[in-house]
């Protein structure tokens, strides 16, 4: 299926994509901080489709071609205090617009899965709008606590620098970017992420909407407590040597989540590497079998 456009409000539209059939259950697979869906890789949406899934993957407010606000990013200081006046939206607000999309496709609930900070808004979708979601699968993601998971503060400005404006220059600075984060202990598929860096160069130009999703991030806070009225199955996946969001939001998140099922993979950082997808679609789909016990894995 073809990149498609869904308004789910006056100021939001998001661009989407699905693989499989329709008449199957549905996936909707939620991206990370200045990601876009195109990260979710085709072959891994179509594995996951192959499990008998309706797979939908989509861009977030101000990545890719989704709607983009305005509005200047956080400084340095202003992300190190964690300041709430240099958010123009928060984690709820990315959240509602995943539920948006779901009711707009009609295919609320769905067994959503997220990535990064895709895995903080699938875990505030859980939370806030149960209604919309069948299960849950948070993968790298933390609870926003400060004494779990956090970046080190030498990792922030790399967010802070602007992507260079010239194409060939974007995508060796994306694929480094993408490199440093990634997992020791697989393979690296540098010709992919350029791959992907050129293409997300094709359908963006903003150079300032990760920053404004980062603000999102740290303006929200700790969502400790809210997790605790997930009751969603809920499988928790992260990599051992992720360098960007430690293992122990991996573990806070699972220990948040009453019932929740943690997957630790040696060697993955904070990527999505091949050699990992199918202890990942495995235990995506024990998740889905959690939720539909009838469903058993193939």
């Amino acid at each position: 299926m073809a990149e498609e456009l869904c308004a789910i409000s006056d100021e939001i539209t998001l661009c989407y994509e699905a693989f499989g059939d329709p008449a199957d259950p549905p996936a909707l697979l939620v991206m990370g901080l200045g990601t876009q869906m195109i990260a979710w890789h085709e072959d891994f949406c179509r594995e996951l489709a192959g499990r008998g899934l309706y797979v939908v993957r989509f861009d977030n407010r101000d990545a890719g071609r989704s709607t983009h606000l305005s509005g200047a990013p956080p400084t340095l200081r202003q992300m190190v205090r964690r300041d709430k006046a240099a958010a123009h939206y928060l984690l709820g607000d990315m959240a509602a617009d995943a539920a948006g999309l779901l009711r707009e496709l009609g295919l609320a609930p769905a067994h959503v899965i997220g990535a990064s900070m895709g895995g903080m808004i699938a875990q505030t979708l859980a939370a806030r709008h149960p209604d919309s979601v069948r299960s849950m699968v948070s993968i790298m993601a933390g609870t926003g606590s400060r004494w779990a998971g956090q970046p080190a503060l030498r990792v922030y400005p790399m967010f802070l620098r602007r992507a260079p404006r010239d194409r060939d220059a974007f995508v060796e600075y994306t694929a480094r970017a993408f490199a440093a984060i990634g997992s020791p202990g697989f393979p690296q598929d540098l010709d992919a992420l350029r791959e992907m860096a050129g293409r997300s160069f094709d359908r963006e130009s903003d150079a300032t909407g990760t920053g404004r999703q980062l603000a999102a991030i740290l303006a929200s806070g700790d969502r400790s407590a809210e997790l605790r009225r997930i009751d969603a199955p809920t499988l928790v996946v992260h990599g051992t040597a992720d360098k960007l969001v430690a293992v122990s939001g991996g573990r806070a998140t699972a220990k948040a989540i009453r019932g929740s099922e943690l997957l630790l993979i040696d060697g993955m950082g904070h990527d999505l590497p091949r050699g990992a997808w199918p202890r990942i679609i495995d235990a995506i789909e024990a998740n889905v079998a959690r939720a539909d016990p009838a469903r058993q894995p193939a």
